[in-house]
């Protein structure tokens, strides 16, 4: 069995072999942390796109979509704390040069001892069976309570000193628990310092009369300066919902994990605006709601999992995140906050202007409570491609990969093959890639023996395939091939499109 290291390459070489992700401005050795999206990735992540915009703005009455500029009045960055309190914590290795953030490698430590007490639980489990008791397993095990009284010990440590930017004490927190640099393995650490992640330009005519402006860190403020806009212009009634997807930028020093984490990235998010005092209720809402939208496309319930927070963001009364286990473990992929009235108070503020709903249901007027759903479209597309990326071993003692992408999320849903380039089938072929092109993406193809087309795409994770071949000009019937379980069948021409449909459905 491959450990996580190497399967985690081999969906990088997949991707960028197979026409998914290429790095950005090869041709020049590249651009560090920024990647294209290539011709079968970007259907992707335009199939993700679309299958998220359905289901948060088509499925429910009360959402609508915008799609704000990046460019923004600068105070609109004042007023979020972006401009003032945007910054990481990173610190240097000595020995390897390397940067790191200096609370995600404490993160990473209690990562760890989190892992030892799961270690622990499954050995127990394992041990007793059904008369295994969990819940007295982690009161009673010394080693479990060892290592949680650890990780408490590091979070009372590590959340005041990032609260009052003491980069003192974080870095002697790294010092006292003996965290190494993964690369080489020594503890000759840098001082922690404090790094802005905000991206700035000039815009104006000339460049001494220029102002500084900001490229967007993230999507959501440009949602709250257009909250009144939305509410009046559509008549909206709260509760009522705002989403938006497109790009941000942050300047990541420390961007790793091929597309997990970029300089350049595109957000999928919601803002929900609600009644004061009610905001739990829909908080809690749309933790489910949203776990249930990713478990529709079909990935294990298992590879997710929710990490309520214990340290809140300044603006946030209650914050989780939706984590999935990516080959390299659990990590980020969807946060769903209560932000409370943060941000449309400091907008009014800053703005002066009045940002308020006036309520009829109880005749009164008030600042909005918002929560937030929040996904990386590029985590999410990282999320699918690793969960797809399958290694099979054949009756015929062959191996195959296999994309086994959700069909609704695949970039084309049927190939269409003639079986030889000769006779009549290509012609025939086309025809009938000309009825299907109308309603599905299809990917026509005609070199090579028809055993090699199938592994490409397979490769590339298209649920279908359409054989075209001599009985078929006798007889309207083609030969269709499922993706997973390679079954082959005959059917008529004019039943294709039903089948395709049927899939897609799930």
């Amino acid at each position: 069995m491959a450990n996580t290291e190497d399967i985690f390459k081999k969906v990088i070489a997949h991707a960028k072999e197979y026409g998914f992700v290429f790095q950005s401005s090869e041709i020049y050795d590249g651009l560090s942390a920024v990647y294209d999206y290539a011709q079968n990735g970007s259907e992707l992540k335009k199939n993700i796109r679309d299958y998220w915009w359905k289901s948060m703005v088509q499925m429910h009455e009360n959402i609508v979509g915008i799609d704000s500029a990046i460019f923004m009045h600068p105070t609109v960055w004042k007023a979020s704390g972006h401009v003032d309190a945007f910054n990481d914590p990173m610190i240097d290795n000595k020995d390897s040069k390397k940067r790191y953030r200096a609370d995600v490698l404490i993160e990473d430590h209690i990562s760890k001892l989190e892992s030892k007490i799961e270690k622990e639980v499954t050995k127990a489990a394992k041990r007793f069976g059904d008369s295994f008791d969990k819940a007295q397993f982690l009161e009673t095990n010394p080693r479990v309570i060892a290592n949680r009284e650890k990780i408490e010990k590091i979070k009372n440590i590590l959340y005041p000193a990032m609260d009052n930017d003491d980069m003192a004490a974080i870095k002697s927190l790294i010092e006292d628990v003996g965290i190494v640099c993964p690369i080489s393995g020594s503890k000759n650490w840098t001082d922690v310092r404090q790094f802005n992640l905000m991206f700035s330009t000039k815009m104006g005519s000339t460049a001494e009369g220029a102002n500084e402006i900001f490229l967007r860190p993230e999507t959501a403020q440009g949602i709250f300066v257009n909250y009144l806009n939305v509410q009046k212009t559509g008549r909206m009634k709260i509760p009522f919902g705002i989403a938006q997807t497109g790009k941000a930028f942050r300047n990541e020093i420390v961007a790793r994990q091929f597309i997990f984490r970029m300089r350049e990235f595109e957000q999928m998010e919601m803002q929900f605006f609600v009644r004061p005092g009610e905001e739990m209720k829909w908080y809690d809402y749309w933790k489910e709601e949203r776990m249930n939208w990713h478990t529709s496309l079909g990935i294990p319930a298992e590879k997710f999992r929710f990490h309520d927070h214990e340290k809140l963001a300044h603006y946030a009364n209650a914050a989780a995140d939706i984590e999935f286990k990516f080959p390299m473990g659990f990590k980020e992929l969807e946060g769903i906050h209560s932000r409370t009235d943060f941000d449309l108070s400091a907008h009014e503020e800053h703005s002066g202007k009045k940002l308020r709903y006036h309520d009829p249901e109880i005749n009164e007027s008030y600042v909005p409570y918002v929560v937030e759903t929040s996904i990386g479209l590029d985590r999410m597309f990282l999320a699918v491609l690793s969960n797809s990326y399958t290694e099979e071993q054949l009756e015929d003692g062959n191996t195959r990969v296999v994309m086994k992408l959700p069909p609704v999320l695949a970039p084309y849903k049927a190939a269409i093959f003639p079986l030889t380039k000769k006779d009549g089938l290509p012609e025939k072929a086309r025809e009938i890639m000309e009825k299907l092109k109308v309603d599905y993406m299809c990917f026509y193809e005609e070199k090579d023996a028809i055993g090699k087309r199938y592994r490409r795409h397979d490769a590339i994770g298209t649920p279908y395939c359409v054989t075209v071949d001599h009985q078929t000009l006798e007889d309207n019937t083609v030969t269709i091939r499922e993706r997973d379980s390679m079954k082959q069948e005959r059917i008529s021409i004019d039943k294709i499109s039903g089948v395709i449909s049927q899939r897609l459905k799930g």
